[in-house]
């Protein structure tokens, strides 16, 4: 008997919860004025952007290990897990300004563990595609993916301005609990089980990576609170966290390298060339992504008196050209080499930003700035998708789970250093550039209102100069993405057919079928063989998208159960 595996639905289920969390990292920046209104913080920007930090590194140190721990209990079982702690956070996140003992302590620390649920989901929706979608074929399904991604952190803005204006901001998370339960349904019904592979835990690892991320942003977000100087009374000082985060990340290094048994970083991986360099250009998009709307916003609605919906809207030609354009580009993918879409698109992205800068001022027509904005949806459909596809594309498949781990880590790893770095300097610009009140008392300004007047061109100034930091990250991502090498070769699936005839090249179920086509999955885990299986004879029974039936005359040894991705999948 042979069950349909059906890509396409799963990949849908999987991205609505993916989408929902992307938009979690971007959302609250347009609440930002609102929050620290509503929870009485003052002028304290800092502390209003800790609830993005909090969330994105809670998000990004655990992907690593939960990467794995999808491997290990299998990845649907994590994705669920993680979805439910997501949602019930989100919960705990809108009322917290209401509850006993509430406020920005109680927010950040809900915001800690809806990063935690985001992260244990990440990695299974990555590692999902790999393992059901042929490399050949996978360009689409990355395409989707990218989209997913570019338009989630865009779109983000605009949903939040329209909540907070007409609900509160309270409402940015309590809309994740109706969608959050339509994801858990939908991925219940159509996301495969598949087969699962005993890990051992790297937990030192895990400890040397958290506390060197935690020191690295800490130091980095926290530094202009402390004057760059000793941290209350305590022996610590800002630059000393810094410079302690590093040497703690390097140990991390040292250890993945001398670790034999099985680190949490597999650093075999960076000798792909296409590999190391995707991921050093997913970091500069996650930087440059997360930083670029807080400076945007801030303008918007402190000096252009705009509202959250308004302000959002300005960014609105972004979400709407990238969404349109990204399906187009992942088609593309499969067709020509990824690096003339990606480099090009890095470079709009950069140029969008650096105008972006230069066009900021007390009073610019608004329309004006809807150029930028769309300039940059249209840099970003040819941003997410190719780098996503190129990531994992010449890896094995007993390798793809593994990269994709690394993957979502590298780019959140990005969005925390890009928020934290841009709360610094957004917090030292202002203290630069806006001037002395006119009585020569230091400027004061009540959060979610227009500033006075004449302080205005400083505002502007200081968040003109912020958003040239973005700008040069991007540039920067063109740079990396200039030096990938082509392509190989797919080694399975649809176009690794004609290569393999004859050259014991390893056929793939569902090889020659159309993108998206039902896979056949054959009932019976116990026949599935796996990424090191040699060719199958004609009569073999298909076994899903990473199978491979050994030859007739391969010596079965009672141990035919041989990659993490070969198994087939199981309801």
């Amino acid at each position: 008997m042979e069950r349909q595996l059906k890509p396409w639905p799963a990949l849908w289920a999987l991205v609505i919860g993916f989408f929902m969390i992307l938009i979690d990292t971007t959302i609250v920046s347009v609440a930002n004025p609102s929050i620290m209104k509503g929870l009485n913080l003052g002028t304290d920007y800092n502390a209003v952007i800790w609830v993005t930090s909090a969330y994105l590194l809670a998000y990004a140190v655990p992907l690593l290990i939960t990467g794995r721990l999808g491997d290990r209990f299998g990845p649907k079982n994590m994705y669920l897990i993680g979805l439910v702690i997501f949602t019930l956070a989100s919960a705990w996140c809108g009322f917290s300004g209401v509850m006993a003992g509430g406020g920005i302590g109680m927010l950040i620390t809900a915001r800690v563990v809806q990063g935690l649920g985001a992260s244990l989901m990440t990695p299974q929706t990555m590692a999902v595609i790999t393992r059901i979608f042929p490399p050949d074929r996978r360009g689409a399904a990355m395409g989707l993916w990218g989209a997913v991604a570019g338009v989630a952190t865009l779109i983000g803005p605009l949903l939040g301005g329209v909540l907070v204006d007409w609900l509160g901001w309270e409402w940015i998370f309590f809309i994740n609990v109706p969608v959050g339960v339509v994801a858990f349904i939908l991925a219940m019904r159509l996301v495969p089980k598949l087969p699962t592979h005993t890990h051992a835990f790297d937990i030192l690892g895990v400890v040397l990576s958290a506390v060197g991320m935690f020191l690295l942003v800490f130091g980095i977000q926290e530094g202009g609170t402390y004057n760059w100087g000793v941290i209350g009374d305590g022996p610590f000082s800002v630059w000393g966290l810094i410079i302690a985060g590093i040497v703690v990340l390097i140990a991390f290094v040292v250890w993945q390298a001398l670790n034999k048994k099985e680190p949490l970083l597999p650093l075999p991986l960076f000798r792909d060339r296409n590999f190391s360099l995707s991921n050093g250009a997913i970091t500069t998009v996650g930087f440059a992504v997360t930083c670029m709307a807080l400076p945007l916003v801030f303008y918007f609605q402190t000096v252009r008196g705009l509202t959250p919906t308004e302000s959002a809207l300005m960014l609105a030609p972004t979400a709407v050209f990238s969404g349109v354009l990204a399906p187009v580009m992942g088609r593309l993918i499969d067709k020509i080499n990824p690096k003339f879409i990606a480099t090009p698109g890095l470079v709009l992205f950069s140029l969008s930003l650096f105008l972006y800068s230069r066009m900021l001022t007390p009073d610019v027509s608004i329309w004006w700035l809807l150029i930028p904005s769309a300039l940059m949806g249209i840099a970003m459909s040819g941003v997410w998708g190719p780098i996503s596809a190129v990531t994992t594309r010449n890896l094995p498949m007993n390798q793809a789970g593994a990269g994709s781990g690394v993957f979502n880590t590298t780019r959140q790893i990005g969005a925390v250093l890009g928020s934290a770095s841009i709360s610094a300097l957004i917090t030292g610009r202002l203290a630069a550039d806006l001037p002395k009140a006119p009585s020569g008392a230091a400027p004061t300004a009540t959060a979610g209102t227009e500033l006075p007047s004449f302080l205005h061109a400083g505002f502007t100034q200081a968040m003109s100069e912020a958003l040239l930091l973005p700008a040069a990250v991007a540039f920067l991502g063109a740079l990396i993405v200039v030096w990938w090498a082509k392509p190989k070769p797919p080694a399975w699936g649809p176009g690794a057919a004609g290569a393999g005839a004859g050259a014991g090249a390893p056929a793939t179920a569902g090889a020659g079928q159309p993108a998206g086509e039902p896979v056949g999955v054959a009932e019976s885990a116990a026949s599935a063989h796996g990424a090191h299986a040699a060719s199958r004879p004609v009569d073999a029974v298909p076994h899903g998208a990473h199978s491979a039936e050994p030859a007739a005359d391969a010596p079965r040894d009672g141990d035919e159960h041989h990659g993490i991705h070969a198994a087939p999948a199981t309801e």
